[in-house]
């Protein structure tokens, strides 16, 4: 029997979908200053709510599909294949941005695409949606091999490409070095999700269409990026994975969440798996309220900074996934029940906050509603 409280958790949180919902049928990514269609977030919210509103994943990857890059514009960071960052479907309120749009700087969405398709394949079973968009699936698949991973290294990278662009392009993005990382930059988390998206799309291939030679080529490929992933971003004195590798192919060794997202992909070698999980519950990084976004012994921590030690309900959720994916049920529902504690000391669940003393704190540019924190936070509690 569910608890008047869990229920209660429930509506308010399908009411902030309600409030992001465009009349096109995607969900905007928060409000007041997201309002608009973002790759990332809206591709985190389809699967956070695949069991509950799959309709909104099918919805989210038609439109990106529609707007799937088609050729070379460095003036939107557009590449064939390419899945976009940002977009506005319906007209923007005096708002300026300073790129184009749709403007396509992102290094995760095209793998992300690749995954949340398959994991939208497999729960629907829908055999023609699969055949007839195969052809971006392999449109994204290619942009992998020769546009994010430009020199051949296996690793996905970004560096923007027109100076009002996005400085950073994974999650933690920014329009300054905030993660004081000189480009090329291949951003740990994005390692993994490529991984994924090869091993789920090779499934795809074998069993709708029997594409053995496809399926060895991508299988062929995530092989070699484990390895030479586990080579060169695992820290031996950290026991932890570097944030990212930088120009130079040199370390970044800053101690962060980002390694927490690789737990779902299947991409860490399993006895350094044990050791993320310890080092994201360790005082470095756990809270009462969830899993910090940087280390407290970081030079550059700040509590209540946005990507700089703050508490994320997405990020805490990805890496909520992996942990029950490896069946650490126990380090699963410490979050699920942080996340749960700040909903309730709030009165809402924003985009992120801070934890001062083991104290909440609120940020005030926080968005709230935010998708993916209320899809967070919705997954955990249906």
């Amino acid at each position: 029997m569910e608890t008047k409280t869990i229920k209660k958790i429930k509506k308010e949180l399908l009411n902030d979908i309600k409030r992001l919902k465009d009349k096109k049928g995607f969900i905007r990514a928060g409000l007041p200053g997201y309002d608009r269609f973002f790759g990332r977030d809206s591709l985190i919210l389809s699967w956070q709510l695949l069991d509950i509103k799959p309709e909104i994943a099918r919805k989210t990857l038609e439109i990106l599909i529609q707007l799937q890059g088609k050729k070379v514009n460095k003036f939107k960071e557009e590449e064939p294949g390419k899945i976009l960052h940002e977009h506005s479907l319906t007209p923007l309120s005096k708002k300026t941005l300073p790129y184009p749009l749709p403007y396509y700087g992102s290094i995760d969405s095209t793998p992300l695409f690749l995954i949340i398709f398959s994991f939208y394949c497999k729960k629907s079973k829908d055999k023609n949606f699969i055949k007839k968009y195969w052809p971006n699936v392999l449109m994204a698949v290619h942009w992998i091999f020769h546009f994010g991973d430009q020199d051949g290294d296996l690793f996905l990278e970004y560096k923007r490409k027109r100076k009002t662009g996005l400085f950073h392009q994974g999650w933690k993005d920014n329009f300054e070095n905030h993660l004081k990382i000189q480009p090329p930059v291949a951003i740990v988390e994005a390692q993994g999700y490529e991984y994924l998206a090869l091993v789920e799309i090779a499934g795809l291939a074998k069993k709708f269409f029997n594409d053995t030679a496809l399926k060895n080529s991508l299988l062929a490929r995530a092989k070699k990026l484990k390895s030479e992933f586990n080579k060169k971003f695992w820290m031996k004195n950290e026991k932890y994975y570097a944030l990212a590798l930088d120009e130079n192919k040199k370390q970044k060794k800053t101690i962060t969440s980002n390694p927490g997202h690789l737990l779902f992909t299947g991409i860490c070698h399993k006895d350094k798996e044990k050791l993320v999980i310890e080092k994201l519950f360790s005082n470095e990084l756990w809270t009462p309220y969830g899993i910090r976004t940087h280390s407290i012994k970081e030079k550059d921590f700040n509590p209540l900074s946005y990507h700089l030690g703050s508490v994320w309900p997405h990020d805490n959720w990805i890496i909520a996934q992996g942990l029950k994916k490896l069946g650490y049920k126990k380090q699963y529902l410490k979050i699920k029940n942080a996340l749960i504690s700040a909903y309730n000391k709030l009165g809402h669940i924003p985009e992120l906050y801070g934890v001062v003393k083991n104290k909440l704190v609120k940020i005030p540019i926080a968005c709230h509603p935010q998708a993916w924190a209320s899809g967070a936070l919705l997954s955990f509690v249906f």
